[in-house]
């Protein structure tokens, strides 16, 4: 009896965990992740440029490619790599205008993409177009004012504005840099850049302000930490000194947000604000960010799989018969005024909103060896 007992107890852990594993694999049809990939990324195609200011390719856009990108590799869907790079071909040429330039983390960060394109397809000229974007976030202008200055004195990237925004824009093309080139000063930069934005914005319950004179825990922007450690601490070396702060942030993050899921699953446009609205977007990077650390092992799969998987099915519903995410807030600048974050306008199909979706059916389809 003894024995069969001990041999329960050793299979117990064993059958927990294919049980956590299940609530991020295991969906009703409709949810899976494979469908909606396939829905969010072939309406990207379809879609117009979405640029910055009418002048360049914006980085809701960017990340939106990269989405899809990265769902098409995932899913070995050789004929939607190719027409994801076939609209990507026009900015060699007729399109060329449409290149971001390289004097702020919004449009630095367009770099990303041909980095990832030249991931996935060897063509050194997806490298060569997207390393400068990389490089020229910590080369200081000549017209560089003193802001600008005492950040790269300080040895930190001249973009640098504590705006919890720049949490991904910096950290995703500095990250897939390093992926490219193999060279450590790039996530060595990212993660240093990281722990300056833990200190300076992270307030005790685990929570960002947008910036430091706006103390507010918009939704949106909390999201664009959330994915930014997260991408970082995919690549980031288990022997960068940094590492154990930025996990330390990560994870006392993820706890406040597992305390502030709505009943139905969401989060909310301002966070700790019950009475404020659901918001797709930033939920969408939460659930992305709590995806991922179950399943790299940074977050207990008890406590936090059934988090991710009440997340994911509650932003179904939020996509449209046409592939659209819906409750999408718009660009947000910082203000110092609550109202302005309750009154932003909601947009449908934006890309701030289609991008964090197709992170999370990554996230979901992702094979994790630890």
């Amino acid at each position: 009896m003894y024995k069969k007992l001990f041999t329960l107890l050793l299979l117990l852990p064993c059958e927990l965990l294919f049980a956590q594993n299940k609530l991020l694999t295991d969906f009703p049809n409709g949810s899976r992740p494979e469908e909606v990939g396939k829905k969010l990324a072939y309406r990207f195609l379809e879609g117009k440029h979405m640029l910055h200011a009418g002048k360049w390719i914006s980085y809701p856009e960017t990340f939106n490619w990269n989405g899809a990108l990265k769902f098409a590799e995932i899913t070995n869907d050789q004929v939607l790599v190719k027409r994801l790079q076939d609209r990507f071909e026009p900015l060699f040429t007729t399109e060329k205008a449409l290149l971001p330039i390289m004097n702020h983390v919004d449009l630095n960060m367009f770099g990303s993409l041909p980095l990832q394109l030249y991931q996935v397809t060897k063509e050194k000229r997806y490298l060569e177009l997207g390393m400068p974007y990389a490089d020229t976030q910590w080369i200081l202008p000549d017209k560089a004012n003193e802001k600008e200055k005492e950040w790269a004195d300080k040895g930190y990237s001249w973009q640098t504005r504590l705006w919890i925004d720049d949490m991904y824009m910096i950290t995703i093309v500095q990250t897939q840099a390093y992926k490219v080139s193999k060279d450590r000063k790039y996530i060595d930069r990212a993660a240093r850049e990281m722990v300056l934005y833990l200190d300076e914005l992270q307030r005790p319950n685990g929570l960002f302000y947008h910036a430091p004179d706006v103390p507010f825990y918009w939704g949106r922007g909390n999201g664009w930490m959330a994915a930014g450690m997260s991408e970082l601490l995919r690549y980031l070396p288990k022997d960068n000194k940094d590492r154990p702060r930025i996990l330390k942030g990560y994870q006392t993050m993820m706890k406040s947000l597992k305390n502030y899921q709505t009943p139905a699953g969401m989060w909310n446009q301002l966070i700790d604000d019950p009475e404020c609205w659901a918001e797709t977007s930033g939920s969408a990077m939460f659930a992305y960010a709590l995806i991922t650390g179950v399943k790299h092992g940074w977050l207990d799969a008890r406590e936090y799989a059934p988090v991710a998987r009440k997340a994911w099915l509650a932003m179904i519903p939020y996509i449209n018969e046409k592939g659209a995410v819906t409750e999408v807030c718009v660009g947000t600048n910082k203000k110092n005024d609550k109202q302005y974050y309750y009154d932003r306008p909601r947009h449908v199909g934006d890309y701030h909103g289609q991008s964090p979706y197709l992170w999370c059916v990554y996230a979901l389809l992702e094979k994790v060896s630890r």
